[in-house]
C-alpha cells in the first residue's frame, strides 16, 4: 500500500473520529447582548474553522413567558410584542430550513446559522421599517421564507416557541440572564460568562484530537505566555542584582 493512500486513511479516520461539542444558545431575538454573541463570538468561529466542532441547537425565548388558555398561548417577552414575534420567525426558521439537492454547498445548520446571524445582525434598526425576514431569506440562499412567515403567523408558531419555552423553563426558570451559552449540557455560569467575549477559546478546550489550527495556534501562545513570564521574572532580577 502506497504512502499517500496510508496518508488518506490517516486523515479519513481523524475526520471521522472528531466529536461534535454539543452548544445550546438560549437568546432572543431583539436582545442587544444576544446579538452581540452571535454576531461577533459564534458567527465567526462556527462559519470557520471550527464548523466541523460543534452542534448548535437554537433556543430562541430567553425571558419570555407564555400561558394557555384553551388552544391558544399567550407570549410576554422582554422586549415587547415584536421580540415574541421575532421569537416565532426564529423556531419557524430553525423547524422549516433544510439543505436541497441543488445547494450541495450549504447544510441544513449552516443555513439556518446564516439566517439567524442575518435577523440578529439587523436587529431592532428594520431598514424602511420592512421586516427583514424575506431578506434575510433572500440573501442566505433560504428559499422557503414563505413557509416560514406562514408558520410565524400561525398556530404552529406559537405552538414551536411554546416548545422553546418549555426547553428553557427546564433548564432555568427564571432564567437569570440572557444569552446562556451552555456547552456539552453542562452549565457552568464561568464558562459561559468567558463565552460572551472569547467564544472560541472557551469551545477549543472542549475539542478534542485532531485539535483544529485555531485551537492549536491558541494553546501555544498560551503556552509561551506560561512559560515566559516565570523567565521574564528571573531577568528582571538577574538585572536588578547585576546593577545594584
Amino acid at each position: 500500500m502506497s504512502q499517500k493512500i496510508v496518508g488518506l486513511f490517516v486523515v479519513l479516520i481523524a475526520a471521522a473520529s472528531a466529536v461534535k461539542v454539543p452548544l445550546t444558545v438560549y437568546y432572543e431575538s431583539l436582545c442587544p447582548d444576544s446579538a452581540k454573541l452571535i454576531t461577533e463570538q459564534i458567527y465567526p468561529a462556527v462559519k470557520g474553522e471550527l464548523k466541523d466542532h460543534v452542534d448548535i441547537e437554537w433556543v430562541p425565548f430567553g425571558k419570555s413567558q407564555f400561558s394557555t388558555q384553551g388552544s391558544d398561548v399567550m407570549f410576554t417577552c422582554h422586549h415587547g410584542p415584536n421580540e415574541c414575534y421575532g421569537n416565532k420567525v426564529h423556531a419557524c426558521a430553525i423547524e422549516h430550513i433544510q439543505a436541497n439537492s441543488y445547494q450541495v454547498e450549504f447544510t441544513r445548520e449552516s443555513l439556518t446559522l446564516d439566517f439567524i446571524n442575518c435577523m440578529m445582525k439587523i436587529g431592532k434598526n428594520f431598514p424602511d421599517n420592512v421586516y427583514p425576514g424575506a431578506k434575510c431569506a433572500r440573501d442566505n440562499h433560504i428559499n422557503v421564507w414563505e413557509n416560514i412567515q406562514t408558520c410565524a403567523n400561525s398556530t404552529e408558531g406559537s405552538q414551536l416557541l411554546m416548545k422553546h419555552g418549555q426547553t428553557t423553563n427546564h433548564f432555568m426558570n427564571p432564567l437569570k440572564s440572557v444569552p446562556v451559552v451552555v456547552f456539552k449540557n453542562q452549565y457552568d455560569v464561568k464558562v459561559n460568562d468567558r463565552a460572551q467575549s472569547d467564544f472560541v477559546g472557551v469551545l477549543c478546550s472542549y475539542i478534542s484530537q485532531p485539535m483544529p489550527k485555531i485551537c492549536a495556534s491558541r494553546n501555544s501562545a498560551v503556552s509561551i505566555a506560561a512559560v515566559s513570564a516565570p523567565f521574564l521574572g528571573l531577568l528582571a532580577y538577574a538585572l536588578t542584582k547585576l546593577f545594584n
